[in-house]
């Protein structure tokens, strides 16, 4: 079973971009190359067990085991050493990418309180957008009562439009939910 989303971008979305934006050929069209998730916890450095939570709630949203990233340089004032654990961060490709983004447009973003459309200024320049998401609990994956602590996340969608205009063209057309500005 193909991802919906998937299905959607080459059936709909690229015989359209091709239409409306004059690209020569298929392999022009902006697609959509992975999708990291990455969550922060800078309480690590005190305990250990918060990561171990944290890498294990990554891995129920995203379907896939996360990499433990350590620090890189020794900070006195923040009580961190180089190399300690302090972030889980997922790379996800192909099929997982999309039901991902499925899941995420059309089930964790609704679930939002007073939920009005995500920013459309978070564009690198580079044609890469990034979404910071407050809590973990959005997604239908996280049991609640299980949850010791909300950890916000930066979800980053990778790619290979060469501009911000075409890269929200194309994440709109997948069904990102863009604010009305």
């Amino acid at each position: 079973m193909a991802a919906r989303i998937k299905e959607t971008y080459y059936k709909t979305v690229v015989p359209r971009l091709m239409k409306e934006r004059q690209y020569s050929s298929v392999m022009a069209v902006p697609r959509l190359t992975k999708v990291v998730v990455n969550m922060g916890v800078g309480e690590a450095t005190q305990n250990i067990k918060i990561l171990d939570a944290a890498v294990e709630e990554l891995g129920k949203i995203t379907g896939q085991k996360p990499a433990m990233r350590r620090s890189k340089k020794s900070i006195a004032a923040f009580k961190l050493r180089q190399g300690m654990p302090i972030a889980a961060t997922v790379t996800l490709r192909g099929d997982r990418m999309y039901e991902f983004c499925d899941r995420l447009f059309n089930v964790a973003l609704p679930r939002v309180r007073d939920f009005r459309g995500v920013p459309g200024n978070a564009f690198d320049g580079r044609g890469n957008y990034t979404l910071g998401l407050k809590d973990q609990i959005l997604f239908p994956e996280i049991d609640y009562s299980k949850v010791e602590k909300l950890r916000g996340m930066n979800v980053t969608f990778v790619t290979t439009a060469r501009t911000d205009e075409e890269s929200k063209l194309l994440l709109q057309s997948l069904g990102m939910p863009f604010r009305n500005q």
